[in-house]
Parts: C-alpha cells; structure tokens; sequence
C-alpha cells in the first residue's frame, strides 16, 4: 500500500518546510510535481508491491489546465493501491507580501505586468480546486516555523520524529569531536591512570567504575551534567532537533570520560527512547587490536 501526501498551497505558505520535515521522516519527496505526472508515478510505485511513504508538492508552478484537471486526474487513481492525503497550507495576503518582502524572494507568476498581490490572488484561483479537496488546511500566518514543522509531524503523518542522543567519550589529546552538540571537559576529576593497578583499565571495568563512585568530585560532575541536560533537552527537541551528541572528554579517553559516558546513559534510558553511547578512544584501541 501506498502513503501518497500531497502538499499544495500559496507559495510562501510554508510548502517547501513540509515537505522537508516529511524527507526527515523517511518520505520519498517530490517537489513541483507536474499533475499529469501524479497517475503514472503512482502505477511505477504500485508495480514494486512494497509499502512506500510518498510526498509531492504541487503548486502554481504546473501548468494552469493541468492543474484544472487535478479532481479528474484524482477520480482515476486506485484507493486500494494508494492512500492519498491532500495538505494544503495558506497564510493570509498580507503576511505572505510580508514574507517575499523579507526574503526578497520573485513570486512565481509575477512579472513586469503583474504585481505580487496580483500573482497571489491568480495563485490562490488556479490552486482552488486542489484547496476544495484537501483533507487539512492549515492556516499558516500565525505559525513560526518550528510549530509548523511540529503540526507537520503530528497532524500530518500522525507521528513524531523519534528523537536519537548519543553520549560520546573522547580524548582531547586526539581532539573534540566535530560533530559534539554538547561538551564537557571531566578532566578536573581524580585520574585513574595515576593508579597502578587501574592504569591499563578502563571506565567499563568494575575497579575503575568503583574508584571514580568513591569520588565525591565525579558524583558531583554526574550531577550537575544530569541536570543540565534534563532541563534544556527537552528545549532542544521541542526547537526541532532530531539528534543530540553529547561529548565527554578526559585526557586520554579510557577511565573518566568512559565512566561518566556510561554513568549518564545509563540515566537517561528511563526519559528517553533512543539512547546511544560510543567511545571513541575505546574504539580506536580494539580496531588496532583486532
């Protein structure tokens, strides 16, 4: 079966934000779809008989007797193949001169001979019969774009983008990772490695994890990064982030970064659905290992 969202509206309504929060989220997206095109992509996806999350846009960019002709080109296409959801998204007049204004942005049917207010009023008679068919309209005037990306998710696909943080240890003798939304530096805590018979373990073995626990510095550190982060990534997620790494480094990347790594995935499991850890430095010893 086939999950086919059309998304249409005025341009400056917000169409190309859908339609990018919908590839977020594992659609196969088409922007300026021509009409005439919608009933054999259909048939070409229809032929591979596996499941497929499909999203179109369809605009004023398509020529204006195709567009005519979308409710004819609908009636022809197979409800037991494909389950179509028509969005369409509007602002009102003066917010979208507002927002061309702003981004300098040439309306698609404006010219010398037609003003923007002109183009929107021609934009909104030739998309008329896609809007008297859409199953949601959403009015986006008042949205900023992170609501209108959340009301995507939620209202449109009827489902949120997981949200996916990685705890990641690593050495700053080998440098921070490029990709660390979040550091912090443990250096300041007690160092295994000036104990013998800790030096050549790790923050995964049970002698170092219980040294650093007797640590009053290190449950300290635990802590306060625990509460930093439970109070600002929700922020993060609600600002639309669908990943967070979180960077934890010590000087080598064996002993503290790897125990406080572990320490807060270990607590973050319980508010969180999809939680990672990797070590970067650990890795790197049994790749060469091996």
């Amino acid at each position: 079966m086939i999950s086919l969202i059309i998304i249409s509206g005025r341009s400056g309504s917000g169409k190309s934000t859908a339609l990018h929060v919908l590839e977020d989220m594992d659609y196969y997206c088409i922007d300026n779809l021509p009409v005439s095109l919608l009933e054999p992509l259909i048939l070409r996806l229809s032929k591979e008989q596996v499941t497929q999350k499909v999203a179109v846009s369809i605009d004023a960019r398509n020529i204006a007797a195709d567009l005519a002709l979308f409710p004819e080109i609908m009636d022809k296409i197979d409800s037991h193949i494909v389950n179509i959801k028509i969005v369409y998204l509007d602002s009102n007049g003066p917010t979208l001169v507002k927002r061309f204004s702003e981004t300098r942005r040439k309306h698609p049917l404006s010219d010398k001979g037609t003003a923007l207010r002109e183009a929107l009023e021609l934009e909104s008679s030739l998309l008329g019969p896609i809007a008297l068919m859409a199953d949601l309209t959403i009015e986006t005037s008042n949205l900023t774009i992170h609501e209108l990306r959340d009301l995507v998710r939620t209202r449109v696909t009827g489902e949120r983008h997981e949200f996916a943080l990685l705890f990641l240890s690593f050495a700053y003798k080998n440098g921070v990772p490029v990709d660390a939304d979040l550091v912090f530096d443990v250096r300041c805590l007690p160092n295994p490695h000036w104990k013998a018979n800790l030096r050549s373990l790790t923050g995964l073995d049970e002698p170092v994890r219980a040294f650093l626990t007797s640590q009053g510095e290190a449950n300290a550190m635990l802590a306060d990064i625990g509460n930093f982060l439970t109070k600002w990534l929700p922020q993060f997620e609600a600002n639309n982030r669908s990943y967070m790494t979180v960077a934890i480094g010590c000087t080598g990347g064996q002993h503290r970064s790897v125990f406080i790594s572990e320490r807060l995935k270990q607590d973050f499991e319980s508010k969180w659905t999809n939680v990672q850890i990797r070590h970067r430095e650990l890795s790197k010893i049994t790749s060469s290992r091996s």
